[in-house]
């Protein structure tokens, strides 16, 4: 497990708390780097900031150097430093804040004309103002921050945002200060035994609010037993968890991911801070827009359904077609998921209706070939190795695996294979189209037409569920997984 340490100007900054041996005086810190024979610091070392002196090449700023230089995750980094002396950085950062500012000016629930306040670890004393200190810290994560609200023209606006002290919080700062970094840092108050236990920390993604969430409770507890028996310790986390990636190793995504989504900027955060990503955000991109796919596939002749592409700009060519076609055929949004935003077409005139329709939300749209089938198959794949495969029936009465008709959410049923039980041609096919995307954890969707398989699409978040991914591998499917995640992560330490 890697090493935390927790940096301060003096031991007597740290009287308020509870004894921790991850502390560090701030001249021993930079210290490491200096005498012959010394070691320069742990590779992979967690680093909390907590000097006073962040200004550019004052000691603080020397301690984020330092350890950004010998390998190790830090906060805040330099980049971070060096945003918060410059207004026009920080006006970029506080852009995606503006809702949250015109929120709180309708509500009227801040009174007075300015308001300072005290974010610690992205937390702070006013329950109103929780969102934005959230959001602030993710924007630039400084442990320690103080915000000025001034309203001028009825509106709340951001007048300045600085660094503070440890030893200026006052009693009620310091109780957050304590809850919020054992919130941010669980391993700062475990016992040295629990530490020896796990060499890595993995946060797995996930959000509780998700009607079909990539794995269900019976997964997750699956990873993270297997994670642990591997030396990880997995700890589930969401969105509101953006600033704590630096406390992790590796990152596993287990909730449905899209582009412009918090899913793919925690992705490329994650990957920024030097942890092992799966889905890595190229996969994200790659996977969840079907006309990538379906550009990709037809240029490396992967054997897909036959499909052409619709411009929202020609709806001259979409009424010819609508003439020259046979039908029915699928027409597809880019980036729906579980069924979603994809609608058979029994006519002409409903293809161009439904094109109308989907054209609100893209630009383009992909209309293919009509393959029905009683079954799609799903292979998994995760480092260019098939880890399952199953069988995906239709819901009943309906052509798709999920019918979402009527506000409720129904699907077919499944059996789950030996990868030596699938026919080779679907083998093969899954494995040609995963190799053009990358080497992570992928789902390979196929129709299987008598000894035809064909790619309909690649899944960068594939759903690995308890009962129904893991009944012919059992235990040992999740272990494969977080097995994976370790040798990345040691060869990830090893060449840091």
């Amino acid at each position: 497990m890697s090493v935390l340490r927790i940096v301060v100007d003096h031991r007597d900054d740290w009287l308020p708390y509870f004894p921790s041996d991850d502390l560090m005086v701030a001249d021993d810190f930079l210290a490491l780097d200096g005498a012959p024979g010394r070691p320069s610091g742990e590779r992979g070392t967690r680093v909390i900031n907590l000097c006073g002196d962040l200004d550019y090449l004052g000691t603080g700023y020397y301690v984020s150097l330092l350890a950004q230089a010998r390998g190790q995750r830090v906060q805040p980094d330099v980049e971070t430093l060096n945003a918060l002396t410059r207004k026009a950085t920080i006006d970029l950062a506080l852009a995606p804040l503006a809702p949250l500012l015109a929120d709180l000016s309708r509500d009227g629930r801040l009174a007075g004309d300015s308001h300072d306040v005290r974010i610690l670890f992205g937390e702070c004393l006013d329950p109103a103002l929780a969102p934005l200190a959230r959001r602030l810290f993710e924007r630039l994560p400084c442990p320690l921050l103080t915000l000025r609200l001034v309203h001028r023209q009825a509106q709340w606006r951001v007048e300045r945002v600085r660094p503070c002290r440890l030893r200026d919080l006052n009693d009620a700062e310091q109780d957050l200060f304590a809850t919020a970094l054992n919130r941010h840092s669980r391993q700062v108050w475990r016992s040295p035994l629990a530490r020896r236990r796990y060499r890595f920390d993995l946060a797995i993604l996930v959000n509780p609010e998700e009607t079909l969430p990539p794995s269900n409770r019976g997964a997750l507890k699956a990873f993270i037993r297997a994670g642990r028996r591997l030396g990880i310790d997995a700890s589930l986390i969401t969105r509101r968890d953006t600033a704590r990636l630096a406390e992790f190793d590796g990152l596993f995504i287990r909730e449905t991911t899209a582009l412009n989504h918090h899913t793919w900027r925690m992705a490329r955060r994650a990957e920024h801070e030097g942890l092992v990503v799966i889905d890595a955000p190229d996969d994200i991109l790659r996977c969840t827009n079907k006309v990538y796919l379906h550009a990709l596939l037809r240029a490396r002749g992967v054997p897909a359904p036959d499909g052409m592409l619709l411009r929202r700009g020609d709806r001259e060519g979409i009424a010819r077609l609508a003439e020259a076609l046979t039908f029915p055929r699928v027409l597809k949004i880019p980036d729906g998921a579980f069924s979603r935003g994809v609608v058979k077409i029994a006519s002409g005139e409903a293809l161009i209706h439904e094109a109308n329709r989907l054209f609100a939300d893209s630009a383009l749209l992909l209309l293919q070939e009509w393959l029905p089938t009683e079954f799609d198959w799903r292979v998994g794949v995760l480092d260019g190795q098939v880890l399952f495969a199953s069988r995906y029936y239709m819901a009943r009465g309906h052509w798709q695996i999920y019918d979402h008709a009527g506000g409720r959410v129904r699907s077919g049923g499944f059996t789950t294979h030996s990868p030596d039980d699938v026919p080779a041609p679907v083998v093969r096919a899954a494995l040609r189209a995963t190799r053009l995307i990358g080497n992570g954890l992928y789902g390979v969707d196929l129709k299987q037409i008598g000894d035809r398989a064909l790619v309909i699409e690649v899944n960068d978040n594939p759903n690995i569920d308890a009962g129904i991914e893991d009944a012919v591998l059992g235990p040992a499917l999740f272990e494969r997984i977080m097995a994976v995640f370790l040798a990345r992560m040691e060869a990830r330490r090893l060449g840091s």
